[in-house]
Order: C-alpha cells, then structure tokens, then sequence
C-alpha cells in the first residue's frame, strides 16, 4: 500500500499532466470528483498547485485560466463560475483543509510595496492580515534584505491569489468578465446586506475558533502600538460553542476578504507614508488630544504639537493603478456601503449599550468603512487625482470617489421613483457621515477642481465630469452638512473648552453632574479633528472649501467653462459651414481647398451632437457651482454673455497671451488655458518648399514624383529666361511673376526656425510648377472637360487649346486687376 506521501505526489503529477492535455469542461469535472473523493492530507499539496494554475502566478508569467478575460460568450464562462462560486468545489476545498489547520506560505517578495519595505525596515505593518505570521531567523541571524514567507490558511491564501491576480502585469477587464463577477460573488457571499454568512460546512475538532497566538518575544519589531489584533477575533474568540451563534463562528471570514482585497488593492504608498499613517506618535497625539477635551478645566489649551511625521503629500511611491483596478474598488466601495447600511437601526446608536447586545456581523457592519476602509481609499484617490492623465479615462477614478461620499444611495430606502434624486434632500443623519469624512469631500473637491481648470471642456466627456461633480455636491442639505464639519474643525479648543464645561454642569443639556461623558457638539469636534489630523497630520494647513481661497479658484473654473462654451459654439459653427462647402463643385477645384482636412457630413452630424450635449453638462454644471457657493447669478451671467458677445477676431486669429522670450515668445498660464480650450491658436502651416510637401491624400503620388522631376528639369534650363520675364516693368513681365513666382512668403515664422540658416526671409526664385496636375480632383476636371468637348464635337486637340486659351485669359485678368482684388 502507498504510504499518504507517495499518494499525494502521484496525486498531483496526473493531474498536472492532465492540466496540458485534456479539455477544460473534463479538468474541472475530475477536479471536483478529486476533491470530494480525496481526503485532506491526500488534498494539501494539490491545492498551492491548484491555485496558481487558476490565478495564475505572481509574478505575471503564468496567466493560469486567465478570468480577468473570460466573458459569457465563452464556453469556459459557465464552467469556471460554477467551479470557484463561493459555495463551489474550490471553495469547499479550502473549508477542508482549514478544518484541519494547514499553513501555506505566501512569499513577502509579491507583497505590496510598501508593505515589503516596511518588513525590510523591521517594522511590523499595522494590519491583522500579518501578525504573528512572520517568520524570521534567530536573534543574531536576522537579515532584513532577505525576504521569507509568512504562513497563511487556505481562505487567506486563497483570497491572496485571487485578489493579486488583479494587479498583476496582465490584459483588462471587461466589465462582465468572470474575475468581475467572482469579486462581486464572493461580497455578497462573506459581506452579505442580509441573513448571515452562511458556516463552513467542515468544522475542526475544537469547536471553536482560537484568538491570535501571541506574539513571539524574539520577534522584535519598532514604531507601532499593539493595538492590532483584530477586535471581531477578541470577540469571536470569546463564545462558548458553534451552537451559540453560527456568524460569530464564521465572521472572521469576511474580515479577512476585506483585509486582503484592502491590503492588495489599495495599499500602495511609500514606507515614509507608511510610517506617517501608523506612527505612535500621532496616535498618542490624538489620544492625548482627546483626553484633553475631557478635562474640566476650561483654559485654552495648545493645539496638538507637530509630530514632525509631516503629511501625505511629502512623497507617493510611483504607481500607476489601471481603469480597471480602480473599476473593481468602485465594486468594492458600493457594496461596502450597501453592507454597512443594511446594519440593523437599534444598533446605529452610539451608545456602548447597544454594541454590547451586537452580533459580531452587526458590529462589523458598523465599523467597516471607517475602520477598513477610509484611510486607504483617501490615500489611493488622492494619488490617481494627482497622476491620472488629464483624459476621459479618469472617469472611473471620479465615479469610485462619488460612490464613496454618496453612501445614501446604497441604503434600502426607497424614495419617490417619480423624483428627481438630485431634488431630494440628504437626510440629516449623514451629517456624522460627512464630518468623519471630511477630506473625501473637501480635499478631493480642490483636487479635482486643479484638474478642470487644466481639462479641455469642449470635449464631451470632459464636460460631463464637471457636471456629474457639480450635481453631487449640489444636493440639497449636503453643501451645509460639509460647512457645518469645516466650522468644527475650525473651532478654536479654548471655546469648545468653555462650553464643553457649561454642558457638564447644566443637566438640561443632557448630561449630569455624575456623567462623564463628552456632549454631542464636543464629541463631533473630536471626531472631525482627529478624522483629519490622522489623514494629514498634526502640521496640516487645511484649505476652506467655502473659504475665500477656493471661491477665487471656483469663479476660475467658471470663467473657463463659458470660455468652452464659446468655444464649442464656435466649432459648431466652423463645422457647419465646411460641411456645407463639400458640394459636388468642389471637385473642380471651386470650392476653398482645406489642406488640413474639412469635415464631412457625418463628422459634422456628430460634432453637432457632441456639441449640444457640451453645452447641456456646461450649463447645468455653472447652474449646480452657483448653487454649492451661492454665487452671483447676474455676475455669472454676464461673464457668459460677454464671452458669447466677443467677436472672433479677439479669438482664433490672435496669438495666444505670451511674453518674448530669447528664442522667440513663451506661454503663459493663460495662454495655455486659451490653447486647451480652443480660443486662441498658434498659425500652423508648411514653411518649406511648397513643391517638397508631403503627398496628400487626393494626390497620386506617382505623378506628384514624376512631374517634380519634370518641373525641375525645365526650370535648371530656363532658369535664367524666367528670372528676365519677371524682371520686366510690363504687361508680360506681370503676366510671368503671375504664374512662375511662389507667393508663399507670407506667413509668421516659427521661432526656432530663425535660428536656422536660411530659416529666416527666403528669396522666392521664379518655376515652373506642375504638381497641380497630379491632383485627381484636376485630373477629373479635365477628364469632364475633354468628355464635354467630345459631346460638341470637338478633338483632344482643339479641347486642349482651348482650356490653355481659358487659362490664358484668367491669367491676363489676374495680372490686370488682381493686385486691386487683394487690396479691397
């Protein structure tokens, strides 16, 4: 009989032969009957194996069953949900292999970035999801540049893969794709808005879950408390059996998800931040802070001394997150949001009372945004804010922040279907919401306001940014919840002190003489002081967003987009006058020869369109800003009416605003403003040898070869013969400078071609020019011509005399009367 060994390795090398030559339906079929036939022990070394031929590696070589592009028309689609669906085969093996307690080791090398850093540092990152599983050498052997793994169980390993495979060097996502819908599955499995998670259908031998091991005392790291163990694992650990409540046996699961999707997805900012997040310092700072409001006397007392950790400004690690990762955190954001509304109403209070009757579940919900959640996010917004390209891409990055300071449209109340949901008014009980977030509305605001004034609004898509953020913060109610959060944290500590000694001494407040606790108002200063000084720092300069400062930089954004009004109007209008010049005589060289290209009807069709939405999202977004800091509405107005009054000559025919520099002038700001929204441009044009010009699309460029070869042939030989046509005083002297001298020296001059010899006024010599001819709307016009020749009867011949006798007299009329033509 083969020894457990033997049979696991026999095991694992069918099915990794299996793995390269059956079909994919067939693998997976054998797979499940593996994992019900087999038992643990036979189960354990598959399952590292199983993993990474799903997930694919870390490192990004192997693409595994690649779900990142796995869609429903797919055949494997189906086959794979079925397989990794959190009650599926995979998920059953790992609930087999944690009832009997196996460790897997995840190397700290594909750790996050920081995260590594900090383990190489020696200190021990401030996240549950890695204490007491870090393994290092004796005391005296500890070497930080060499990286070793911590042990993880089979749910943690599993989620490590899956959540990792997201980052990894790979193709996107689609919207559908079976990696989407996996993360969406395995929310609402573990993060359910109703019932409870449902338990392991596989139970160890104890009965319960044990709390965290304590940490080895050879272990010795710096610069954190120990306040890390989990607080739902303290309080799972304390039930007496599984039979006494099934979620508080099974909660921790979905404390771990979350841990892990939050560890991988948003945890990529430096060590030094790192540090400046998790610093003893500030956290005795603010607990100091808060003791101090305490207090009972009510002298004004010092704000909380800098730490010197600084802010999280001071450095970003580089990290360039892609659409679709910031996709899946909105997935992330709205469910949590959905999980924490569905908390149940009797334990919203804040009273301890009511947290001690709590189900673990409850109690998750009620600290699983601002405890997991908060800090990450702000810091992973804050980066894409500041490094996302100025494009349309940076849409997902703007609908994940509005989902996030949104959180009432994920709540079960249902309100009027009717309405307008931009009508309804915020309840007021999202105030506290609003105050322990703060920055997410306030900092983020003036981060993408600094991204607007540098956005082309005429683009569509741009426009509706500025719209969609302007209807958010426009919401009746929200604009004062945010004043009223900033006027807290503003409150000076020796007022608050004050009052905060009044409101323990008068029972008609609500306290007592007996009671110990903070009052309301006091109680919400802390929290918005303590929500921004753990975000910022303790020497934070926090900019009012209703402060004089930021309505400068508002009035700005709306100079800017009545300039993109103006703007697209004019396009419009351009637009639709070209397209109206596309007649069937242009073909004939009539209509006004574009070399830059016109727009064809269908173009102009759906620039019209685009058009008119650019006008809509602008108009209501000047509405909405006008609402959020009560703007003048005549001043407003007339800013855009005298915009729309400015005739054109003050727009695309002048220059750019611009300072002379050495080599010529330099933009200034807004100059450049005038450049992105389209109101001012620079002449652009071909400066060489008209003859030398790229071959245009309506041109043959066999011809255009050929007939330059003609053209310079002739005038090498008559080179002198022309210069002394031209030179004459005449009637055939005007006739020859008409049609043999290039009359292409008007045009300004870039600056860096001054700088080149010859760059500067060039002498125009008298040619022969032939490359009209090798253009195919000349070649058709000609064609008709001999074709209505040949209807009168007419020979080639006679045809050709006389279209050269038609040049002839145009040329004669031309040199007669064309110098008073120009001059009117």
């Amino acid at each position: 009989m083969a020894t457990p060994a033997l049979q696991s390795s026999f095991l694992l090398a069918n099915l990794k032969a299996d793995s390269t030559t059956k079909p994919f339906l067939q693998r997976c079929q054998e797979l499940v009957k593996v994992i019900d036939e087999y038992p643990a022990k036979d189960l354990q070394p598959v399952f590292p194996w199983l993993v990474e031929s799903i997930f694919g590696s870390l490192d990004g070589v192997m693409v595994g069953w690649n779900l990142r592009f796995l869609q429903p028309r797919s055949s494997e689609y189906s086959v794979a949900m079925d397989f990794l669906d959190p009650s599926g085969p995979m998920m059953k093996l790992v609930y087999k292999l944690q009832a009997e307690e196996y460790k897997y080791e995840v190397p700290i090398s594909y750790l996050p970035g920081p995260v590594k850093a900090s383990i190489q540092q020696g200190v021990l990152p401030d996240s549950p999801l890695f204490h007491n599983k870090l393994q290092f050498p004796l005391s005296g052997q500890l070497s930080l540049s060499i990286l070793l793994p911590f042990p993880s169980d089979p749910f943690e390993f599993y989620m490590f893969n899956f959540a990792s495979s997201l980052i990894a060097p790979r193709v996107s996502i689609p919207s559908d794709s079976a990696y989407f819908m996996l993360v969406d599955a395995y929310l609402k499995h573990f993060l359910p808005t109703e019932g409870v998670v449902p338990p392991s259908p596989f139970l160890d031998s104890r009965g319960t879950v044990s709390p965290p091991a304590p940490r080895s005392p050879s272990m010795q790291f710096s610069g954190y408390g120990a306040h890390s163990s989990s607080l739902l694992k303290r309080h799972i650990s304390h039930q007496p059996s599984v039979n006494a409540d099934p979620a508080a046996q099974e909660i921790w699961r979905s404390e771990m998800l979350l841990q892990v999707f939050v560890e991988i997805w948003l945890h990529h900012y430096s060590l030094d931040m790192y540090q400046k997040l998790q610093s003893p310092q500030v956290k005795l700072e603010l607990l100091q802070y808060r003791l101090s409001l305490s207090s009972v006397p009510c002298g004004p007392l010092a704000p909380p001394a800098p730490c010197g950790s600084g802010t999280f400004h001071t450095y970003q690690e580089p990290f360039s997150p892609t659409e679709d990762h910031v996709l899946v955190v909105r997935l992330l954001v709205k469910h949590l949001h959905a999980f924490s509304n569905s908390l149940k109403p009797e334990q919203m209070s804040s009273s301890p009372s009511a947290h001690s009757h709590a189900s673990p579940l409850e109690e998750f919900k009620r600290v699983v945004v601002s405890r997991f959640v908060q800090q990450k996010l702000y810091v992973f917004l804050q980066h894409c804010f500041g490094h996302w390209p100025l494009d349309a891409s940076f849409r997902a990055v703007l609908e994940t922040w509005l989902s996030y300071i949104q959180p009432w449209r994920y709540t079960s109340e249902k309100g009027n279907p009717g309405g307008d949901a931009h009508s309804r008014a915020v309840p007021e009980k999202w105030a506290s919401f609003v105050q322990e977030n703060l920055l997410m509305y306030t900092k983020l605001f003036q981060g993408f306001l600094n991204r607007a004034v540098r956005t082309d609004l005429v683009n569509t898509k741009n426009a509706l940014m500025v719209f969609r953020v302007a209807k958010v913060f426009a919401q009746p109610n929200l604009p004062d919840m945010i004043q009223k959060a900033e006027q807290l944290f503003l409150e000076p500590e020796h007022v608050l002190h004050h009052r905060q000694h009044r409101d323990f001494l008068t029972p008609s407040h609500g306290g007592s003489f007996l009671s110990g606790r903070q009052p309301p108002e006091a109680d919400a200063v802390f929290k918005v002081k303590s929500h921004v000084y753990s975000l910022e720092g303790q020497d934070c300069q926090y900019r009012q967003m209703f402060g004089s400062e930021l309505r400068n930089a508002v009035l700005r954004l709306v100079q800017i987009i009545a300039q993109a009004r103006h703007t697209a109007k004019r396009i419009s209008d351009h637009s639709a006058e070209a397209a109206a010049n596309q007649s069937f005589l242009s073909w004939f060289g009539v209509g006004s020869p574009d070399l830059g290209g016109s727009y064809a009807a269908g173009e102009a069709d759906d620039m019209g369109e685009c058009i008119r939405k650019t006008h809509e999202f602008l108009d209501r977004a000047l509405e909405f800003l006008s609402q959020i800091f009560r703007l003048n509405s005549g001043q407003v107005a007339q800013l855009v009416a005298n915009l729309s009054q400015t005739p054109d000559d003050l727009g695309s025919k002048q220059l750019p605003d611009c300072i002379q520099g050495d080599d010529g002038p330099i933009l200034t700001d807004l100059g450049r403003l005038q450049m992105i929204n389209g109101l001012r441009r620079f002449e652009i044009g071909y400066q060489g040898d008209p003859e030398l010009q790229p071959i245009r699309s309506y041109e043959n460029a066999v011809l255009v070869r050929l007939l330059y070869r003609v053209a310079s042939a002739l005038n090498d030989q008559f080179a002198g013969h022309m210069e002394a046509l031209c030179s004459r005083g005449d009637l055939l002297g005007r006739l020859g400078r008409y049609y043999l001298t290039s009359s292409r020296g008007g045009h300004r001059r870039s600056p860096v071609s001054r700088r080149w010899p010859g760059g500067g006024q060039q002498q125009q010599h008298p040619r022969i020019s032939l490359r009209i001819l090798a253009s195919y709307r000349t070649l058709l016009g000609l064609l008709l011509l001999y074709l209505l020749g040949a209807l009168f009867s007419l020979g080639p011949l006679s045809s050709t005399a006389l279209i050269l006798g038609a040049l002839l007299l145009h040329g004669l009329f031309m040199a007669l009367f064309g110098h008073k033509l120009k001059a009117q």
